[in-house]
């Protein structure tokens, strides 16, 4: 989830640009100012590949485009096979040392599964330890029966900068196992703007299923 400008930044900085076009002065901000970098367009591509023990494995790739407050997202594979959706939200974030970052969302699914589904991505972060999560409540327009909660949380640890490990769950109908919460291990490490992640899930408890994930981010 990207870092994006505070509520109020984005108020102070509509006052102002009221006061410079009412004073006859350009609307071109400096570059680099921060209402510069809140005009720039940042965007991410994330690739899961499932291993499933029995079944069929898949692919699920999920793209953002973020411009300051302004969220965008497509994915596919997600909330079923063979079913794509997309996502509007509104970024937020606080803090210094306590980070809070926050995207409420809607979206429309279509495929297998057919619907509306509100949700949001969140996470929090103190130094080297971040908990995220992202989930939806899919109302399924086929079936109402068929309407379901979604939810992937991790709890991490960086003991460098490159290397993250932790804690993950997942709760899914892309795919079933005995276990209505998938839960698992996470390792993962950062190159340049490129991230790669190792997930085993169910280990201890049935058979594993393991995801490969490889992410860019321009």
């Amino acid at each position: 989830m990207k870092t994006t400008q505070p509520v109020w930044a984005l108020a102070v900085a509509v006052l102002v640009g009221g006061r410079l076009l009412a004073q006859g002065t350009p609307d071109s901000a400096p570059a680099g100012s921060p209402a510069d970098s809140a005009k720039q367009w940042s965007f991410s591509l994330t690739v899961d590949g499932y291993v499933l023990p029995q079944g069929r494995s898949y692919v699920n790739p999920n793209f953002t485009a973020d411009r300051g407050w302004l969220h965008f997202e497509a994915r596919y594979n997600y909330e079923d096979l063979e079913t794509g959706s997309l996502w509007v939200g509104y970024n937020f974030s606080r803090g210094q040392e306590w980070v809070l970052e926050a995207t409420p969302m809607i979206g429309g699914v279509l495929g297998n599964t057919t619907g509306v589904a509100p949700g949001y991505k969140f996470l929090l972060g103190y130094k080297r330890f971040e908990f995220s999560s992202q989930g939806e409540y899919v109302l399924d327009t086929k079936d109402t029966s068929g309407s379901f909660f979604y939810n992937w949380s991790e709890l991490t640890y960086s003991p460098v900068e490159w290397f993250r490990t932790g804690l993950v769950s997942q709760r899914t109908r892309a795919y079933h196992t005995s276990l209505n919460v998938q839960r698992g291990l996470l390792a993962g490490f950062s190159y340049k703007k490129v991230d790669f992640t190792t997930y085993v899930f169910n280990i201890g408890w049935t058979d594993p299923t393991l995801v490969f994930e490889i992410g860019f981010n321009f």
